[in-house]
């Protein structure tokens, strides 16, 4: 990897956090070893642009610093094009980013980036369209929908992620749909349904991105105190001992429903889809950059980002700044 064209959500958390400017000063050393490479900082509003002009770019590589949104974007547009993606975890979740195992520090992100080699992984797809991490229906989609209504919420964060759950909360129902799992079709009646491309374990951490699986959660109890115990459970990893909550794995999934759109939150990615749902998986369709396996992981959730030292290097050859905008789903 000659030529690196790093892109920027000028609004991810990190960025914000701690100035554009002392990330892309630590992301110079990227550049060490002759490599050269182009940094851009972009509005959250001209990311999915930019990616798509990177992807027919001359660059050998992509480095995404955003949340789970932005990195969706890049994962779908360099599908299949034999370009490398680099994740910088500068999201809330960063599902991808802990799964390569990349840090959460800005200079120990760029110090992995480094180390790091290609891997292929899978990816999933809903209706064609390829996602890296998961895909959720009911009480899910309902809650994400909710957290964008309440994004930028007056009394702060963490309010704001409690105002979206009651709101979910208030939305979501059971209701009754066909699920066909490999051809195996049964009915269910459920509020919640989610899909993962391949197998989480129960700290939110896939053991492995190249099974060639998806995995179903169903959510069936339907209770406001099974719906309270499902969120935090789903919050804290605990899922699998929960009751409620049902997982069986396949390599084609459809979801038919009585509805002929329904709300699907897939990688903080905000859609109301057609229906019925086709969920599919590519094995190997992405070659991604993966950090050492010493390398601590990013943790689940964003709560704030402490930059030291800006890392030595030679300067980047293009730094430019579009600052404004909303953020993106992550």
């Amino acid at each position: 990897m000659r030529r690196i064209l790093v892109l920027l959500n000028a609004r991810a958390g990190t960025v914000v956090d701690c100035g554009a400017d002392t990330v892309t000063a630590a992301l110079a050393a990227l550049g060490e070893g002759g490599r050269q490479v182009d940094i851009h900082l972009v509005a959250p509003k001209a990311m999915p642009a930019a990616i798509a002009e990177a992807a027919r770019a001359s660059h050998d590589a992509l480095v995404v610093g955003g949340g789970d949104g932005s990195v969706n974007l890049a994962a779908r547009s360099l599908a299949g094009t034999g370009k490398v993606l680099g994740v910088l975890p500068f999201g809330t979740m960063n599902l991808l980013a802990r799964d390569l195992g990349m840090p959460a520090g800005i200079d120990a992100a760029v110090a992995a980036l480094q180390a790091a080699t290609p891997a292929d992984i899978d990816l999933a797809t809903l209706d064609g369209r390829p996602f890296h991490s998961l895909s959720g229906i009911g009480f899910f989609s309902q809650m994400a929908r909710a957290r964008e209504e309440t994004r930028g919420h007056p009394l702060g964060r963490f309010l704001g992620v409690a105002w979206a759950a009651l709101k979910a909360l208030r939305r979501s129902g059971r209701f009754r749909f066909e699920v066909a799992l490999d051809g195996r079709r049964e009915i269910v009646d459920a509020y919640a349904v989610l899909v993962t491309n391949n197998r989480f374990g129960p700290d939110w951490r896939r053991p492995r991105l190249d099974e060639g699986l998806l995995e179903v959660h169903i959510a069936e109890d339907a209770s406001t105190l099974g719906l309270a115990r499902a969120g935090a459970d789903l919050l804290t990893g605990a899922w699998r001992d929960n009751p409620g909550i049902r997982s069986v794995t396949a390599r084609e999934v459809t979801i038919s429903h009585v509805r002929r759109r329904a709300w699907t939150a897939t990688d903080g990615e905000l859609v109301r889809a057609a229906v019925p749902l086709h969920y599919g998986i590519v094995p190997r369709a992405l070659t991604i950059l993966q950090a050492p396996a010493e390398t601590a992981p990013a943790p689940a959730v964003r709560t704030g980002t402490t930059a030291g030292a800006p890392a030595a290097g030679p300067e980047p050859r293009t730094v430019s700044d579009a600052r404004t905008g909303a953020d993106l789903p992550a």
